[in-house]
This record gives C-alpha cells, structure tokens and sequence, in this order.
C-alpha cells in the first residue's frame, strides 16, 4: 500500500503521463536510458519519499521499460515499497556494505544492475548539475559502462515538470495557504525585544500543523531572516539576538504541502520607516500587481519582468532581484508591550510566489 506521501497522492495514470512526457522528451534527445539522481525528480516520477537523499540513490528511465527502475540503499528499499507503487523487481537495493565505501561504491553495483538489463551500449542522459550526483557516482559509472555513451541531459525531467496538472496545482494552492497563515504568525510575532530564534519557532509550528484540512511538510529551505545591516544580503537565517527598537528585517518563508512549495517574502520595519521607504513599498506593489497582470498564458516571462522593471524606472528604482516585499511598520510605543502594528500596504500584496 502506498503512503499518502508518496505513490497514493497521485493516480496511476497521472504517473504514467508523466514517464510518457519524459520518455518523448528523450527520444528528441536521442536518450535510450536517463539516471535520475535529483530527489524531486524521483519523487515526481516515481513517488518515492525517504530522507535518504544523502547515499547514492536514483531512478532509472528506460524507453522500452513500461517503469522506472529505483536504485537505492537496501535498508530503504522499504521507503520504495511504501511509496512509490513500483512492481517489486523494478525496486533494486544495493548491497548495505557499501554505505560510505571508500573502495566500491554503490555505483559500481548500477553499472552490473545496467548491464544486467542489456544497456551496456545505450545513449545514457546524467543529470550533471543534480547536487548529489557526484564526480565520484559519474567516474565510476563512466568505467563501468565502457561501451555506453554518456550525455548531460540538460535538466531534461525537471522542465517536463514544468507544466503542473491540476492535482498538483490543488497541493501548490494548500502549501500558498499554509505559507500565508505561517508568514501571519510570524508577523505577528516580529515585536521589538523578541528574540529572533522566537519567530522562528512560530513560523516552524504554523509551517507544520499546516491549516484546516492541510497538515504541513518539511520546506527545501529554513527560513531566512536577515535583520539590520543583514538585511542588504538576502541568504541570512536568524540568530538568538532580539529584535531592534528600529529598522528592518526580511523573512522569506515556504508553505509546503506534499512536496510542493509556495514560497514568500515580506519585509517588516520596527519604529516609523523613513518616508523613502514608504514611497518604495508602494512603487513595489504597484510594479508586483503590473507584472502579476502579465502573468497569464501567451505572455513570457521577459514580459513579465519587463513589466514589472518598467514600473520600477518610472519611480526611479533599479532592483536586480528577482522577487521584493512589501513594507510594514511597527511603531514602538511605551504605553502597549507590542507596540502599533500597522501594514504600510493593503492586503492586495499578499500572493503567494510558487517554487
């Protein structure tokens, strides 16, 4: 029986639409065989779900296979079963000795498990830019498939999931709820004095209880939140250090939902932001619901940032970045603990940016 986190969130025909598309896409490619190491392209082809993503695993893409083939450690081999859905003979373990091998490792087994099928000589696709297949998993598949010819096959599965169906869009549509009620908390949360490692823990609940009907998963990313003067560099998390009396601070957030990520950011100012500052946040609704108004079918999504950049120019703005927040103020007051929390922008800005 498949979990409902894997092979059971979706049906078998979804799942064979998908191998379909990817196989299609091979054959333009002149692929006979991919190696799918990137985990959100196993799971998407496959169902599979484990934590395990840091011991060689993949899944393999045959055209003349009516499944995929998962290769993975032994001991979580059960995840595939629980998972994925796959026919017993197409979920392949390898040997648990060789976890963390110096002399064999695991891919020295793919190779037999290849050859095995009669593959030996087929146009194989890699997915070289994946990040846990390393130089060492590529050098000891490149020798023990001497007759192969291997190929990088340019992200060929992520872009086939590019297009979402319509039961992936419900899932995308729950994590935008979840991340929405998490960013509110944590807003709610953000007071001057507060130390930062407590917006943090708010944020992680909301993330995993989720909303009504929708429990939570674990996000691709923690939560960042730069403050002060980290706040001119985007990829900083938070520290135990309290909130400032002034200033401002960036949190940037995914609602996850079965896999599938809603992401986004707000920016928050403690005490009264100066009036530039203002004026900026309006400049950026207004270019955010420009280029939201291009994002439709037929555009591009040069269009998109076009429109979005145009406005910017027109309020004397230059931003390189590919998403900005809306700004908000707490104004710092004596006579309440928390203070005169107050957005600078209607809630017309709040959407949910999807990854």
């Amino acid at each position: 029986m498949a979990s409902a986190s894997g092979f059971g969130t979706f049906t078998q025909a979804e799942y064979a639409q998908r191998l379909a598309g990817v196989k299609s896409r091979m054959e333009k490619a002149s692929f006979d065989l991919i190696i799918c190491q990137d985990p959100a392209n196993m799971c998407w082809l496959t169902g599979y779900d484990g934590w395990s993503f840091y011991v060689p695993q993949c899944v393999l893409v045959h055209l003349r296979e009516d499944r995929p083939i998962w290769f993975g450690r032994a001991q979580d081999a059960r995840s595939a079963r629980l998972t994925t859905g796959l026919p017993e003979k197409n979920i392949v373990p390898f040997s648990e000795r060789l976890v963390q091998q110096s002399v064999e490792p695991p891919y020295d087994e793919l190779a037999q498990l290849i050859r095995s099928r009669g593959w030996g000589n087929a146009r194989i696709g890699v997915e070289m830019d994946a990040h846990y297949y390393t130089a060492r998993c590529h050098a000891h598949l490149v020798s023990g498939l001497p007759d192969a010819h291997f190929a990088n096959n340019h992200d060929l599965v992520n872009w086939a999931r590019l297009v979402k169906s319509e039961a992936e869009l419900a899932l995308i549509r729950e994590a935008g709820a979840i991340c929405t009620h998490a960013m509110k908390r944590g807003i709610e949360k953000m007071r001057p004095g507060v130390p930062q490692n407590h917006v943090i823990a708010e944020i992680y609940q909301a993330q995993i209880m989720g909303v009504p009907g929708a429990g939570g998963d674990y996000a691709a990313i923690c939560p960042l939140m730069p403050v002060g003067e980290g706040t001119s560099t985007p990829h900083l998390t938070w520290s135990d250090a309290p909130l400032p009396d002034s200033g401002l601070a960036i949190l940037e957030i995914a609602g996850v939902r079965r896999r599938y990520h809603a992401a986004l950011t707000r920016t928050v100012h403690f005490g009264k932001p100066p009036q530039v500052l203002v004026d900026m946040a309006k400049a950026i609704v207004e270019g955010v619901d420009t280029g939201l108004e291009k994002a439709r079918p037929g555009y591009t999504a040069e269009e998109v940032e076009a429109a979005w950049q145009a406005v910017l120019r027109k309020n004397g703005l230059k931003i390189a970045a590919a998403n900005a927040s809306a700004t908000w103020r707490a104004n710092s007051s004596s006579s309440t603990e928390h203070g005169d929390w107050k957005p600078v922008t209607d809630e017309r800005s709040c959407r949910q940016r999807n990854r």
